[in-house]
């Protein structure tokens, strides 16, 4: 097989497709390190989202004892089909990733997701693999260089994105990729972004739903205090929101993203003992 996606690409006739967020990693270095990465064990399976032409799915197969591969663009089943051939642990799944039923795939078996994904898809589709209630034990994923920089970051620079993968687990960038990784070059860098997911998070909070209904309150009005924010998106006064954040010994007008995991676990407990 050949890992040069524009060859393959042309040799079936087809194009990338600028909707679809298409660039074909195709760098032999960069597949090397994702596979590393992921860490497989060889009774696992590997779930790849967006196989593309089948570079990184035939370096996994080697490696997983199944490998689940599921491409939304059916353009490039002949291609997968062909460049997989002599892979019978791949099976491929044409389908929209986030709506495909990812438990019910990979069966009883533990599992590692593995993703290329493109922008506008991120943020979803992160969501979509770490909220079900068995989840994958990595989450190893190439995203925007800007995006995996906002998924790590710390208090001071914390958003709805960071807070909701690192209630889930511990996210950390691998590695830097250049536009040259990729088929079409895209305009911007990108990264490698491993994330270990907790078996439960580590957070003391009454149930996911709570915590994650005080952490969009408090993100709800940006560059608003937070008591402010709070207020508005829980639908309570301004002070009673004030009493909530000084009895989780938080001070009411710091803002939502200078607030630690620890600060927004102690603030859901308060909501939640104040029956709100």
């Amino acid at each position: 097989m050949t890992t040069n996606p524009r060859l393959l690409m042309e040799e079936f006739g087809l194009h990338p497709k600028k909707s679809l967020g298409q660039n074909f990693l195709h760098d032999p270095n960069a597949l090397e390190k994702i596979v590393a990465t992921a860490e497989l064990m060889p009774e696992e399976t590997v779930v790849e989202i967006g196989p593309g032409t089948g570079a990184l799915t035939a370096q996994l197969a080697q490696v997983a004892r199944h490998v689940v591969a599921i491409e939304v663009d059916e353009r490039l089943r002949p291609v997968l089909e062909a460049e997989l051939a002599d892979y019978a642990n791949v099976y491929l799944v044409f389908e929209d990733a986030l709506k495909a039923d990812i438990l019910q795939l990979v069966g009883t078996r533990g599992y590692v997701v593995v993703a290329n994904l493109p922008y506008y898809i991120t943020s979803a589709l992160l969501r979509h693999v770490l909220e079900v209630h068995r989840r994958p034990r990595r989450v190893v994923v190439t995203v925007q260089r800007e995006l995996a920089e906002r998924v790590i970051a710390k208090p001071g620079d914390m958003s709805l994105l960071a807070v909701s993968v690192q209630y889930y687990g511990k996210p950390r960038i691998v590695t830097r990729l250049k536009p040259a990784a990729f088929w079409p070059r895209p305009d911007v860098e990108s990264a490698v972004l491993s994330i270990e997911t907790y078996d439960k998070s580590p957070l003391d909070v009454p149930d996911d739903a709570t915590f994650f209904r005080v952490v969009r309150a408090g993100f709800s009005l940006k560059r608003k205090q937070l008591k402010n924010a709070l207020a508005s998106g829980l639908g309570i006064t301004t002070a009673q929101a004030a009493a909530i954040i000084e009895a989780a010994d938080i001070d009411p007008r710091r803002r939502a993203e200078t607030l630690s995991m620890e600060e927004w676990g102690a603030l859901t407990r308060q909501v939640a003992s104040a029956g709100i």
